[in-house]
């Protein structure tokens, strides 16, 4: 059975929790990249950080689909601080992520880490879909 993840912040390839590495260093099997994608949803900003906050007003996010193991999934809940039953800031859900490639192709469903509204605090929103271009462009705006 294939489970796919679908991530839209630090745990893209690249970010400081990157899937690929993360699952390197614990000696588990690498995630497979799928391909982009985007689900329906606006990002906030805590920082670091990134935030999902499920929307159904035709905003989306952008990320990337993984197909992981089982093993993979429980890593990605403790870097996420997800313990079911349990309340924290993110929760992990299923969705349906719409690929970018090819043109027509099927949503695939996926786990993913939205964050639970009600924790969303003081986080500001995020103007955009793409939480790294937002993250560089953040960067090179303090830079100046």
């Amino acid at each position: 059975m294939s489970i796919y993840v679908f991530v839209y912040g630090t745990l893209r390839a690249g970010e400081i929790n990157d899937l690929a590495q993360a699952a390197a260093t614990r000696g588990l099997a690498p995630a497979r990249h799928v391909g982009a994608a985007t689900v329906p949803g606006a990002l906030v900003d805590f920082g670091d950080w990134p935030g999902l906050v499920p929307v159904a007003d035709g905003r989306r996010v952008l990320g990337d689909i993984y197909e992981v193991t089982p093993a993979l999934i429980a890593l990605m809940d403790e870097i996420e601080e997800y313990v079911p039953g349990q309340p924290c800031c993110f929760v992990r859900r299923t969705v349906l992520a719409q690929p970018l490639a090819p043109a027509g192709a099927a949503p695939v469903a996926c786990e993913y880490y939205p964050i639970d509204p009600a924790l969303r605090g003081a986080a500001t929103d995020v103007a955009g879909e793409d939480w790294v271009a937002y993250r560089l462009g953040r960067r090179r705006g303090s830079a100046t």
